[in-house]
């Protein structure tokens, strides 16, 4: 049997090495280009970078942070992207795995190792749409779209490797009601009619320009007014799905056996932590633009918070919504007193408030049902 250590420590070198493409990632993603070819160059020289001179924190110390063709500096941003995700993998191994912070996660072979894999794609996500946020002011959205897709079909599969009553029980993974889970089939049909009207021109989308400068142009309330058009199909039919399966006999039935099937429980879970997740950060885009008549929050902001929710659930996704803004004022007080510009990217601190939450998962939950039990009781 191989100590701990040895496991601790191959751990942190695969995050080293996710690290190392979360740079690529960093790198091309925004700027449209492949993930996967060229092959990784000097962005000064273009000369390929040879295997020697692309491994995970060593290169760069040994470079000491030079191009070896053509001595142009290496930001600091590589090694440390590095060294931080090497860092978090391995700490969320010891904590899941020897402290044992969440419960019912059982050993890594007893099928934690499922879970511990999709929460670490979500925090591999994060640590690159963070980067990114942080210096491009954006948040792709393909890199959303595959962490919502791993999220879905990771709940939906999550029962073949732990026992879906164990998924239930500790909310390791989403996992609906009967009740969630026609909530969730009604917003993705009215998600699939808002999509059609869109593409069909019944509908317009929002901010759309051909030219950048004319952003300055848009009435902000009126544009986000036509996301309220968009989101109305979604609200709908939520509700309508609802109030079909509660009203129905023969439908409440035979839903309740199928959506409690583990497959379509999980995924129905995921689906509704999506939409939670869409839907908390996209109220307080349309609030916070028809209250200050600019554009509050991006859509990155929506796609990334429905990504986190589709992963952790809806429960958790709407708390990290409102642990986000003491992340955002701490750091902003810290610009205040330090720097001239008090404008911050929010996609970071979203995503602070997420992993915050997966780390914390158990003792939030508990202080919310102690919290309902003392209102109920007093």
């Amino acid at each position: 049997m191989l100590p701990d250590w040895f496991w601790i420590t191959y751990v942190f070198m695969v995050g080293c090495c996710v690290g190392s493409f979360l740079n690529v990632i960093i790198y091309r993603l925004p700027r449209d280009k492949s993930l996967v070819m060229p092959p990784s160059a000097c962005p000064n020289c273009g000369k390929r970078i040879r295997f020697y001179d692309n491994i995970p924190l060593i290169s760069w110390l040994v470079l000491r942070a030079k191009c070896r063709n053509c001595k142009a500096k290496i930001s600091a941003r590589y090694f440390i992207i590095e060294l931080l995700t090497g860092i978090i993998f391995a700490g969320l191994f010891v904590l899941y795995f020897h402290v044992g912070i969440r419960d019912g996660i059982g050993s890594f072979l007893g099928g934690g190792w499922f879970v511990y894999t999709i929460h670490i794609i979500l925090i591999a996500a994060l640590i690159a749409a963070s980067a990114i946020d942080l210096e491009l002011w954006v948040i792709p959205v393909f890199l959303c779209w595959f962490v919502t897709a791993v999220g879905l079909l990771g709940s939906g599969l999550a029962p073949f490797a732990i026992k879906a009553e164990i998924i239930s029980k500790y909310l390791l993974l989403p996992s609906a009601s009967a009740d969630t889970a026609s909530l969730a089939a009604g917003a993705a049909i009215g998600l699939i009619l808002s999509m059609l009207l869109l593409a069909t021109g019944i509908i317009k989308g929002s901010y759309l320009t051909e030219n950048e400068d004319e952003e300055s142009e848009f009435n902000h309330r009126l544009e986000v007014c036509k996301e309220i058009v968009f989101l109305l199909p979604l609200i709908i039919c939520s509700i309508a799905a609802y109030w079909i399966v509660k009203n129905n006999p023969e439908i409440h039935n035979w839903w309740q056996n199928f959506s409690q099937v583990p497959f379509v429980a999980g995924f129905a879970g995921s689906l509704w932590g999506y939409f939670i997740g869409c839907g908390v950060v996209w109220a307080a885009r349309i609030f916070g633009t028809l209250g200050f008549g600019k554009e509050a929050m991006g859509l990155g902001d929506v796609h990334l918070m429905g990504a986190a929710g589709a992963v952790i659930g809806a429960e958790m996704a709407f708390i990290a919504f409102f642990i986000a803004p003491f992340f955002g004022l701490a750091w902003a007080l810290w610009l205040m007193f330090f720097k001239k510009t008090r404008q911050i990217p929010y996609g970071p601190f979203l995503s602070l408030a997420v992993f915050t939450v997966m780390i914390f998962h158990d003792k939030i939950y508990s202080l919310i049902v102690e919290n309902l039990q003392f209102s109920i009781y007093h």
